[in-house]
């Protein structure tokens, strides 16, 4: 039986940030049955793995992301999840537009954390081409925004919804 809780974290090449997010929210939620996790992007490719320096900045981390292949967003994805959090407004937007029978999963990686300099609701910074240091600024938004996600899922999740 899968977990009763699927968030699928979106960026746009599925190489970066949402792998990312997807490798630190699994270690969030080590040893927690009720929930699953993958990622997708808006223009991914299939198979591609993730970005070098994603996967350096998540092993200083302890964090693996074993047998990655990033994957295209699509109906039986969106599907499969219960919670769908963009990394940028620009995914968000591109989430409903394509997919508006999905919206009430839709929302902001950030949306409930206080980003210092930058607020709440703040876009996840796009670390591709920008060097190491760029993959480690993403990576602390990212462990700034996961502790907020899980907190909201478990306090809204009321469990599936009968079709």
């Amino acid at each position: 039986m899968s977990a009763p809780k699927h968030v699928l974290f979106v960026c746009t090449g599925n190489t970066c940030r949402s792998p990312m997010a997807e490798a630190l929210f699994r270690h969030a939620t080590e040893g927690r049955g009720d929930y699953s996790v993958s990622s997708a992007g808006v223009s991914a490719s299939k198979g591609t793995p993730a970005n070098p320096d994603t996967l350096v900045t998540l092993k200083k981390r302890h964090v693996s992301l074993h047998g990655f292949g990033s994957r295209l967003v699509s109906k039986a994805i969106l599907d499969e999840a219960t919670h769908v959090f963009a990394m940028t407004s620009g995914h968000l937007r591109t989430l409903e537009s394509r997919f508006p029978e999905y919206s009430d999963k839709f929302h902001l990686v950030c949306e409930f954390a206080d980003i210092p300099g930058e607020g709440i609701g703040a876009d996840v910074p796009d670390p591709i081409g920008m060097g190491r240091a760029a993959y480690e600024q993403t990576a602390k938004v990212l462990e700034l925004a996961i502790p907020t996600i899980i907190a909201y899922i478990d306090q809204t999740y009321k469990g599936p919804v009968a079709k």
